[in-house]
């Protein structure tokens, strides 16, 4: 699986998509079948809301999360503190909703879409 040929760029594009609050251009980084893992999944959906708690696939089930996401946190702003590649993947360090600091890794696949991604909190 590749990783975008900018990295820095990727990142701060989907920053700024999220801060625009713009879910098609959020979602346009993202392939059909994206799994997606967050412990806000269940916060936001009610628990039981998946058939894996904390856990959505497909990119309908995440724009729904997501467009449910944006309503609730009407202020949510994310600031980018730090972008890290790897082999295969990428991982964003960013200050998230609530002022959580955020680590969020993303792999993509041979169109250069994102196809899995799991963020991650420190605890607080």
């Amino acid at each position: 699986m590749p990783q975008p040929h900018d990295p820095h760029a990727f990142a701060q594009e989907w920053i700024d998509a999220w801060n625009a609050h713009d879910l098609p251009r959020i979602l346009s980084h993202y392939a059909e079948g994206v799994e997606f893992e967050s412990p806000f999944i269940s916060r936001v959906l009610g628990e039981g809301a998946t058939p894996v708690p904390n856990r959505l696939v497909g990119k309908t089930d995440v724009a729904a999360y997501w467009s449910q996401a944006l309503t609730r946190y009407p202020d949510l702003r994310f600031e980018l503190r730090q972008v890290l590649a790897g082999a295969h993947s990428l991982c964003l360090l960013y200050q998230s909703v609530m002022n959580l600091t955020a680590a969020e890794f993303f792999w993509f696949d041979e169109h250069g879409l994102v196809c899995r991604a799991a963020a991650h909190y420190a605890p607080g």
